[in-house]
């Protein structure tokens, strides 16, 4: 099993930046590809970015690239999404997961291995 707990959401003014962190634990965090989904109410989880198991390649979204930037450290066993240039639309529950496949074979995010919690991330106009 492997845990995952995000944090760093919170409320922000648009044009404004956040990093949100996801700490992973249990089986070997450094074997597994991990990734960013959101959810806002009423509407399915959508794909953010996604980075391999060794860092090695990173995927966005269409609607973040530019300003999103994913990274990961394995000495910490954390995942982090750097967020700038917020908008409002960017409001949003942003969950961390992981999975044995790469980012470019996901296809939906309760098909991920794990799945963390989730923190809110909120941008005021």
């Amino acid at each position: 099993q492997v845990q995952l707990v995000e944090s760093g959401g919170g409320l922000v003014q648009a044009g404004g930046s956040l990093r949100l962190s996801c700490a992973a634990s249990g089986r070997a965090f450094g074997s597994f590809a991990m990734g960013w989904f959101r959810q806002t109410p009423g509407k399915e989880h959508e794909f953010v970015a996604g980075i391999t198991w060794n860092g090695g390649a990173k995927y966005y979204a269409d609607f973040v690239k530019g300003r999103f930037t994913i990274s990961r450290d394995s000495v910490k066993n954390t995942v982090y999404l750097q967020m700038n240039s917020l908008k409002p639309e960017d409001t949003a529950v942003y969950h961390c997961a992981a999975d044995s496949r790469g980012p470019g074979t996901w296809v939906t995010y309760y098909a991920m291995n794990f799945r963390g919690k989730g923190t809110l991330v909120t941008v005021a106009s």
